[in-house]
């Protein structure tokens, strides 16, 4: 038997995504696209929202913080994925994989409450536009962030304090493609009731209280906005939130269908397909659903690109 407590014994070996090696080049291509689609995407959106002064607001500033857990978690999970595709070996040390597990359940975490506070801040730009200078303020932004990152921690340091009574007595196989909860525990050879429990718990409740801030405030906001006259007044209101309501969905409807039960019903086929969703893909599609959708963004586009050409036409005129 081994346990946690014993890090010379406890390397581990992931299954991947598939059992056949014709599919594992494929994938690895498929997923090293969509990871640099991801790196591009995310520090573009962070870059521009930097460079253009119009997007020194607080829904922006919260974009840039979702752009960073999204680039930050995809880091985490996606390379080891790649090398294990590319690899006949697929280990992972038990440092590596106690780090992959507490970095992506504190991002996630985090990710959860900034998405709340992004709904928050929607409701008082709808709801209450004329506080919305005073109850948004940049201190207010900064407090909503930091809270977000130190839930995440909180979070993922109870999750880690759990797992961290498992014993592991047979199998070093991880039927999954990342150290996620529920594969973790269903290694174990002790009860795990309890710990399981627990983590459940923590779990429905970082969902549950960043989901029903959320679903408040567009709740409150779709009442704001049917009681608006003007059809068009109505498209303009529903559409500063319509992107941000699209990401929401994704993100928690894979969420919620992958850690609101018990980790004996674990399904390596359909949670797998969710978790690569979730881990790989959203974190390339919020940075397009915010961008595509958004005529602010991409009008900063276009300005950032004419400052450098025009600072560019002004050095080499000197020159």
């Amino acid at each position: 038997m081994y346990a946690w407590n014993y890090p010379n014994e406890t390397d581990f070996i992931l299954m991947g995504l598939t059992d056949s090696k014709e599919m594992e080049l494929p994938l690895a291509v498929l997923f090293l696209l969509i990871y640099l689609f991801t790196v591009l995407g995310n520090i573009g959106m962070m870059l521009i929202i930097h460079l253009d002064a119009q997007l020194h607001t607080p829904m922006y500033f919260f974009l840039s913080h979702l752009s960073f857990l999204d680039l930050s978690y995809s880091t985490t999970i996606t390379p080891k994925t790649l090398e294990n595709l590319l690899t006949s070996t697929k280990i992972i040390s038990f440092a590596g994989c106690l780090t992959q597990m507490y970095v992506f359940v504190l991002l996630a975490a985090a990710e959860c409450f900034l998405l709340a506070s992004m709904a928050y801040d929607r409701y008082v730009a709808i709801c209450n536009p004329l506080q919305y200078p005073v109850v948004m303020s940049t201190r207010v932004c900064s407090a909503l962030v930091t809270a977000s990152y130190m839930i995440g921690t909180i979070d993922s340091t109870v999750n880690m304090l759990f797992m961290s009574t498992i014993h592991f007595c047979r199998s070093k196989v991880i039927r999954h493609f990342f150290c996620d909860t529920s594969p973790i525990l269903a290694l174990s050879c002790n009860d795990t009731h309890n710990t399981e429990l627990m983590i459940v718990i923590f779990s429905s409740f970082t969902l549950m209280v960043s989901l029903i801030t959320i679903s408040a405030s567009y709740v409150s906001i779709l009442c704001t906005i049917l009681k608006i006259n003007s059809t068009s007044g109505k498209h303009k209101a529903f559409s500063t939130c319509a992107s941000h309501l699209l990401g929401v969905t994704i993100f928690y409807g894979t969420l919620i269908f992958t850690y609101m039960k018990p980790s004996k019903s674990y399904s390596l086929g359909k949670d797998q397909v969710a978790s690569v969703f979730y881990t790989i893909v959203i974190p390339m599609l919020n940075p397009l659903i915010y961008s595509l959708r958004n005529k602010e963004v991409k009008s900063a586009v276009i300005r950032v690109i004419k400052k450098r050409e025009n600072s560019r036409q002004i050095i080499s005129h000197w020159c």
